[in-house]
């Protein structure tokens, strides 16, 4: 399948939940990604800010935008390569 049509793209709903939660449904998403894989990540919690800037520098993912739009930040994330 060609990069680029939406079932490439997930989505987090993690808004109303507070630090580690959004990190955690961020990450249990992303272990079931293939490398290059877009997800997006929508949270409301103010430490989520720094947390998920911090868990992408962490995993090996790439922050590709972070927005704000009111209390909610969307974060898109590209999934990186990860060795366990």
């Amino acid at each position: 399948m060609m990069g680029g049509n939406m079932s490439d793209t997930i989505e987090v709903d993690a808004t109303g939940l507070f630090c580690p939660a959004p990190i955690l449904k961020a990450r249990q998403k992303l272990e079931a990604m293939s490398e290059g894989q877009k997800l997006i990540l929508k949270a409301t919690d103010t430490a989520c800010a720094y947390a998920v800037p911090n868990f992408c520098a962490q995993s090996g993912h790439t922050l590709a935008a972070k927005r704000q739009i009111g209390k909610l930040q969307i974060f898109e994330i590209i999934r990186g390569a990860i060795e366990n």
